[in-house]
C-alpha cells in the first residue's frame, strides 16, 4: 500500500461517508461502506489515478450498489431513523455538521427506499454530487443517455413523493418564495430556503448568463431577490413552478423540489426542445 494513500482517503472520509449515507440511508450501513471501500482502494494501484477524489467517490458508490442489491435480495428493510446523526454534531465534526445542514432528510430518504439501486446511485451521484452521467454510466454498466434516464425518472418519482410534502403545501411554499422575490424580501426567502439548497441551470440558461450552478440559502436568495417580477406560478408535469412566458410563449420555467416545507432544489429549464416536452398549466 502507498504511505499516502491512507491520509489522503482519510481527508475524502466525510463525502465518502456522505455518499453511503444517502445511496443506504443507514448510518451503520454507510460505516460499513466506507470500511468496504477503504480495504479495496488500499489493495489497489493508485499511483496511475488521476482523479483521486472520483475514484474513491465511484467505489465507495460500487460498494453501496453492491450492499442495496443485497438488502432487495434479503427483502430487508434497513432504512435507520437519522435522528441520532443529525442532532448535537460534535464540535469542529465536519461530517456530523455536513449531516446536519444536508436538505437530505429523513422524508426524502423514505421516498428513495422507493427507487431501484440504479435509479437511487443516478439521482443521488449526479443530483446530490454532480458526479457527470459518463462516471455514473461506468458504474451502472450502461450508456450515458441510459444513466441520464435513470436519473430522470428518479427525479420524476421524488418530486411525486414530494419529499413528504403534498401539491398543496409545494403550491403555497412556490407562492411564497414568489412573493418574498417580488418583494425583494431577503429573510422571507431565507426562511423557504434549506440552507445548502441548489439551484441548477441547463446549457441554454447558462449561454444566456445564468451560472451553471448556485449553492446556500444566502446566494440563492440573492439570485432571486427583487426580481422574478413577470415570472408566474404554474403546474409543470403537474408539480408547482414558475414560468416566464412573454406573450405567452414559455422561454423559462423553474422547478422546484419541496422537502420538509423548505426548497432544496431549484432546476432552471430555458432549452426549447426540453420545454416542448414538459406539461406546462
Amino acid at each position: 500500500m502507498q504511505p499516502w494513500l491512507a491520509e489522503y482517503f482519510e481527508a475524502h472520509r466525510p463525502r465518502l461517508r456522505a455518499v453511503a449515507l444517502r445511496m443506504l440511508g443507514s448510518p451503520s450501513e454507510a460505516d460499513d461502506a466506507v470500511q468496504e471501500a477503504w480495504i479495496k482502494v488500499s489493495r489497489a494501484d493508485a499511483d496511475a489515478v488521476e482523479n483521486f477524489g472520483g475514484w474513491l467517490t465511484t467505489v465507495v458508490a460500487r460498494v453501496s450498489l453492491d450492499m442495496l442489491r443485497s438488502r432487495r435480495t434479503r427483502r430487508e428493510d434497513a432504512l435507520e431513523p437519522l435522528a441520532g446523526v443529525e442532532a448535537q454534531p460534535a464540535e469542529n465534526d465536519p461530517e456530523a455538521e455536513a449531516v446536519l445542514v444536508d436538505s437530505v432528510g429523513q422524508a426524502l430518504l423514505i421516498v428513495l427506499e422507493t427507487l431501484t439501486p440504479h435509479e437511487r446511485l443516478a439521482f443521488v451521484l449526479h443530483d446530490l454530487f454532480d458526479v457527470p452521467f459518463a462516471e455514473i454510466a461506468a458504474i451502472v454498466d450502461c450508456s450515458p443517455a441510459a444513466a441520464r434516464q435513470l436519473a430522470s425518472r428518479a427525479r420524476r418519482r421524488v418530486r411525486g413523493a414530494g419529499g413528504g410534502d403534498d401539491v398543496q403545501r409545494r403550491r403555497e411554499v412556490v407562492g411564497a418564495f414568489l412573493a418574498a422575490a417580488r418583494a425583494g424580501d431577503f429573510e422571507g426567502l431565507l426562511r423557504l430556503l434549506a440552507p445548502d439548497v441548489r439551484m441548477r441551470a441547463d446549457a441554454v440558461a447558462v449561454s444566456l448568463g445564468s451560472p451553471p450552478l448556485i449553492r446556500g440559502a444566502s446566494a440563492v436568495a440573492a439570485t432571486f431577490a427583487g426580481r422574478a417580477q413577470t415570472a408566474e406560478e404554474a403546474l409543470i408535469d403537474g408539480l408547482p413552478g414558475l414560468i416566464w412566458a412573454p406573450r405567452g410563449r414559455p422561454r423559462v420555467v423553474w422547478e422546484f423540489d419541496v422537502a420538509g416545507g423548505r426548497i432544496v432544489q431549484i432546476i432552471m429549464v430555458a432549452d426549447r426542445e426540453r420545454l416542448a416536452r414538459l406539461a406546462l398549466t
